[in-house]
């Protein structure tokens, strides 16, 4: 599951193009809706950003998917200025089944995927039965204690995204 993020620019241009790429470099089996979520951390004042989901089935390494979307985070002007500032396309490992990596390079699950609403969400609209690989714990029951980080559903994905409805 690679979860896509963007707050610059046409924001869901910039998403629809990550998932283009993606779709040239694997199979992509669904789309989430689109959310807008509102930063969190990084400097004050940035805008908004758009956030949504896309489901792969790959059994390449994870390690060669960190570097291809590296690549399409590189090929829509991505700047790695400062930690969680703006971006026009931010693309992350969120979730892999029953595979798991630790590494200085690559953490999956993503380290931060139980505590982010805006990551959770369209994950589970995908895979409702998606669990921790390591324990076997769902991650359902985790959404209703982030509900008090805003989102807002803009668009289920045949809207913003027709040419893979979720």
């Amino acid at each position: 599951m690679i979860g896509l993020g963007s707050n610059l620019g046409d924001r869901a241009a910039w998403l629809r193009r990550g998932v283009d790429q993606i779709s040239e470099f694997s199979e992509v089996s669904a789309v989430s809706g689109l959310l807008e979520t509102a930063p969190q951390g990084g400097p004050a004042g940035q805008p908004a950003f758009l956030n949504a989901a896309v489901l792969v089935r790959d059994p390449r390494p994870l390690e060669v998917w960190l570097a291809q979307l590296l690549r399409i985070e590189a090929s829509a002007g991505r700047v790695r200025d400062g930690r969680w500032g703006p971006r026009t396309l931010d693309l992350d490992l969120l979730w892999a089944g029953s595979r798991s990596v630790a590494s200085a390079e690559l953490t999956v699950p993503h380290p931060r995927l139980l505590e982010r609403r805006f990551a959770l969400e369209p994950l589970l609209e995908l895979v409702p039965d998606a669990v921790e690989p390591a324990t076997g714990t769902p991650y359902g029951p985790r959404l209703s204690q982030l509900l008090d980080q805003e989102a807002t559903r803009l668009a289920d994905a045949a809207a913003w995204c027709p040419a893979f409805p979720g």
